[in-house]
């Protein structure tokens, strides 16, 4: 159905881009003859890419690239990640859980929750290591480039995916003024300024800037009288940009950041799979199609995301006769933490507790209703009751979460050629110093909110009942260096080395003698007396400590790579090279809970261990790149192969401790696949842009859940489709008129390694053939005028209004999923200004 509908929307741009240019039937033929004869010779801009950290044309980088021009950021109004992932060939994005919790998956290589990326992002030059820092608005850009396949041998650590590289622009002599405005559905709000310009002629120039975006978001608490307190967001960041060029051989870029977010956090329903229970209760919906599901948002806590990031980097660059040497620093400190209903009403711990059945009978006695399969009786024990998570009771305890990263990241390199510029290289040296705090607690609702803290003593409100809480501390040192040698114009070949080594540690941080009120690990019957984390359960660890650990991993990553043009208008490539990620540490004592949870009780199969080791992938890939049709018509295709040991893989598990947060390794996967993009222009006012991916992959070993070996790799859509059309038209006056279509298809989803059988869980066998989301389609749209320094613009996002499922999290043991819905539609306006 979704595809029909893009589809036919699609179809029917052409009728859209005439109906914005009086005359066009009559005119086309005769523009077009004409625009032949006039530029006979012309082609598409030319791109220039820093992608393999040289300055050269797109069509010279032996591998795929996608590059989004400023003429297309700025027609596509690019301000967010969303918004050039959806551009992009082979990537896909969720971004669910809580502010910075970003999930992007690049030909089959997701980052994992809790651990690291898989892709390098840089920023005019400069390596950012906290996932977080993906979370920003996007101003001034310039250029933005989507480098694919493994990067590690330029980039290090973290590049096993690919690499996203962000280009702005860089302040001038000229004093330019910037502002933009949109106002759209949910009392949607975004402001974006920006003021840059020469404080000391030709030498000293400085832009300062700034945004502010606020949403009321798409749903709404039906329990708590539908107020906007599901997806709600605001944020706001400040800017400031310091370039020093005493003369032409030194540069001195200095820029710095801060900004803030709050906003709701766990916008999941549960979606049950338990086919005997439902047969057993007559009850449909506890076998649901996660496809099917109706969200409803009752939770009784008002979710709260928080973060607060500040930045700072110095980059130099210095030329001298031989070679050039760049250097950068970079100092990041981003807070996150939210607040959050709990999961655990199910498992019935609380039910003893006063609170919990007082809620529970007031909550009957005024009729509310619970979304089916669920139910409320004047009691929370079933089965009077039923729960699934983040009910309107204080039965599902509250949560609390934290992810706290400081880092300090130094970079040398020096970089020149030789052979008039046959032979160019770069070598160069890395430093990373960084600390996080990770802490999930669990807490007894007590009908007075949610303290943000992670230990609070059985004395006070909202007591802790469970908690994992460490400090990680990492230290990264490495080597990188690359040779690309052209003995002729047409052929290039390059190598490319890089050594790391990281040094990894943690702390945990858990108060080894506090002791639960309801929590134990025999019940039911709960009554307490039992540690706040199961590691430390003299069951399991008769010492009663989790002692600190360390660990270093170390990876050599080379590079091949050949290009060879057939033709001026015509590039082969291929190249192959190794990725890697770090192992670390799962919050301490994780093993630990899982087996005495569900390992020993049910027999469950799973291993996951408190250490996670690194991920190291081996890539291949070929492809050609080149122009046609007198330069009308720019293509680029390629067919890649990636075998992955150890893939990392972030997964929930919920139990009567409450929620466990782990990265356990897939020992084997195998991705296989081909993409490709083709952008048209038959006149100059025209342009359309097709473009694609197909994915295959399958997980060859995995000892953390063995019986999913030939499942696929997860958060890796089978195909993606983008497409997009554009058109600007003057209409006299000095004004012009412009239209810009996009579309996506998405194809089907799996989001766990755990696919298509069946699991015991808490509540009996468990089948999770309904976790998988279909294929879908968005089409955004654009329109509007512009003058000189000036626009205004309509616009609007999944015009279809397609029910989009965002993420989908099962939870195996537990019997169910967390899903998440995505955008619906939002029309707006915008103006802007620039002079």
């Amino acid at each position: 159905m979704e595809k029909r509908q893009v589809a036919s929307a699609l179809c029917a741009t052409a009728s859209v881009l005439a109906l914005s240019s009086p005359g066009w039937a009559q005119g086309q033929a005769q523009a077009a003859d004409e625009q032949v004869v006039a530029d006979q010779e012309k082609t598409f801009e030319e791109i220039v890419v820093t992608a393999r950290r040289f300055a050269e044309t797109a069509q010279s980088v032996p591998a795929t690239v996608s590059v989004l021009s400023s003429a297309t950021l700025e027609s596509a109004d690019v301000e967010r990640i969303e918004d050039f992932i959806a551009l992009t060939p082979g990537v896909t994005l969720v971004d669910a859980s809580e502010v910075g919790d970003t999930q992007v998956n690049i030909r089959g290589i997701n980052g994992a929750r809790d651990a690291e990326a898989s892709f390098a992002f840089i920023i005019d030059g400069i390596l950012y290591t906290n996932p977080a820092a993906f979370n920003r608005e996007f101003t001034n850009l310039q250029q933005i480039e989507i480098l694919k396949g493994p990067q590690g041998a330029l980039y290090g650590r973290n590049a096993a995916a690919g690499a996203i590289i962000v280009t702005t622009e860089m302040p001038g002599n000229q004093l330019e003024v910037f502002g933009e405005a949109s106002y759209a559905e949910d009392n949607t709000v975004t402001l974006a300024s920006s003021i840059s310009g020469a404080l000391v002629e030709d030498q000293l120039f400085a832009r300062l800037s700034g945004d502010f975006r606020r949403t009321d978001g798409y749903y709404r608490n039906d329990f708590q009288d539908n107020r906007p307190i599901v997806d709600d967001f605001k944020n706001w960041n400040v800017r400031g940009r310091l370039v020093w060029e005493p003369d032409a051989r030194l540069s001195v870029d200095t820029k710095l950041r801060y900004g803030q977010v709050s906003g709701a956090a766990l916008s999941f329903n549960g979606v049950f799979a338990l086919p005997g229970l439902a047969q057993a209760l007559s009850s449909p919906l506890l076998f649901e199609d996660v496809n099917d599901h109706d969200f409803i948002f009752q939770g009784n806590i008002d979710p709260l995301n928080e973060q607060q990031a500040f930045e700072v980097s110095v980059k130099t660059d210095a030329e001298f006769d031989v070679a050039t040497l760049t250097v950068w620093a970079l100092y990041s400190d981003i807070d996150n933490d939210l607040t959050a209903d709990g999961t655990s009403g199910a498992f019935g711990f609380f039910n003893q507790d006063a609170t919990c059945r007082a809620s529970t009978q007031a909550l009957f006695e005024a009729g509310v209703a619970l979304p089916a399969p669920q139910f409320i009786g004047p009691t929370p024990e079933f089965p009077t009751s039923f729960f699934g998570p983040y009910t309107p009771t204080t039965c599902d305890g509250t949560q609390y979460q934290v992810r706290n990263q400081q880092d300090v990241s130094v970079e040398a390199r020096l970089e020149g050629d030789l052979f008039d510029g046959q032979l160019r290289w770069l070598g160069g040296g890395y430093f990373l110093d960084l600390e996080r705090e990770v802490g999930v607690n669990l807490g007894i609702d007590d009908g007075v909110g949610i303290t943000r803290r992670l230990f609070v003593p059985q004395d006070q409100l909202n007591a802790t009942e469970q908690l994992v809480h460490d400090r990680f501390n990492t230290t990264v040192l490495a080597v990188f260096g690359q040779v690309a040698y052209a003995p002729t114009a047409d052929f290039e070949a390059s190598v490319a080395l890089r050594y790391d080594r990281e040094k990894r540690e943690v702390t945990n941080l858990v108060p080894a003698g506090a002791r639960t009120r309801f929590v134990d690990f025999d019940g039911p019957p709960f009554d307490g007396g039992a540690p706040l984390n199961p590691g430390l359960s003299p069951i399991i660890n008769p010492t009663g400590q989790i002692p600190d650990k360390e660990r270093t991993f170390e990876q050599v990553q080379p590079k091949i790579s050949l290009r060879y043009d057939i033709l001026p208008e015509l590039t082969a490539f291929a190249s192959w090279g190794i990725g890697f990620k770090s192992g670390g540490f799962n919050n301490q004592g994780a093993g630990a809970t899982v087996d005495l949870f569900f390992n020993q009780p049910l027999n469950a199969g799973v291993t996951i261990f408190d250490t996670f080791e690194k991920e190291t992938s081996s890539a291949f890939e070929a492809g050609l790149k080149g122009d046609a049709f007198g330069g009308r018509v720019r293509f680029e295709t390629a067919g890649f192969y990636t075998n992955v040991d150890d893939m990392q893989f972030f997964e929930f598990f919920v139990g009567p401790y409450g929620l466990l947060r782990v990265v356990s390794n897939i020992d084997d996967v195998r991705i296989w696949g081909a993409e490709g993009q083709v952008t048209w222009r038959p006149i100059d006012a025209l342009t359309f842009v097709a473009g694609g991916a197909v994915i295959e992959s399958e997980i060859k070993a995995n000892r953390s859940r063995p019986d999913t070996v030939g499942n696929k790799s997860p958060y890796t859509a089978d195909y993606t489709v983008n497409l997009a059309a554009e058109y600007n038209q003057p209409v006299g006056g000095g004004l012009e008129l412009f239209t810009r279509l996009d579309g996506t298809i998405t194809g089907p989803t799996w989001f766990h390694t755990v696919q298509g059988q069946e699991r015991p869980s808490l509540f009996g066998p468990a089948d999770y053939s309904r976790t998988r989301r279909d294929a879908f389609a968005t089409l955004d749209a654009r329109v509007g005028v512009r003058g000189q320094g000036w626009s205004a613009t309509v616009f609007g996002s999944n015009l279809t209004n397609t029910d989009i499922l965002e993420e989908v999290i099962p939870a195996p043991e537990f019997g169910g999923s967390f899903a998440s819905p995505g955008a619906l539609r939002r029309l707006g306006f915008e103006v802007s200004f620039r002079y």
